[in-house]
């Protein structure tokens, strides 16, 4: 575990404001983008993202059906969808696609957190809580 990794999980569960992640993303070099894609496309994997997540996602996201992530997403086989959308190369399309996979992996972990981890797990970003400087959106 590194701070990414504690910053993006705490993106996904909505302890960290997206406005911090987005603003944090950009502030990264290309390859650095580019990695973090990565990472969040094997973590949605690793979540069990499926095709039926993207029209929560999209939403979620705050993201226009038409945009190219939106787009790729909705168009099924999500393992290999996701990996399109993390290799985006236009800096317009990368900042779209961070906010998408952050929004899918909030919406698998979620299920996943509701299915299998409901009576308590080892995963230690499940137990995450809101950064002292940034309470929970709901406080």
């Amino acid at each position: 575990m590194n701070e990414r990794d504690v910053l993006l999980n705490e993106l996904a569960q909505g302890l960290r404001p997206m406005s911090e992640g987005i603003e944090w993303f950009g502030g990264l070099g290309r390859e650095e983008q580019s990695e973090v894609l990565l990472f969040l496309r094997h973590h949605c994997v690793q979540a069990r993202a499926v095709a039926e997540d993207a029209p929560e996602s999209i939403r979620r996201a705050g993201l226009r059906p038409t945009h190219t992530p939106a787009v790729l997403i909705s168009r099924g086989r999500v393992d290999e969808q996701l990996g399109k959308i993390a290799a985006l190369a236009p800096l317009d399309e990368r900042r779209k696609a961070f906010r998408l996979l952050i929004a899918v992996l909030t919406t698998a972990d979620t299920r996943r957190r509701e299915r299998f981890c409901f009576g308590g797990c080892m995963h230690w970003w499940h137990r995450l809580s809101p950064a002292p400087d940034n309470p929970a959106p709901d406080s």
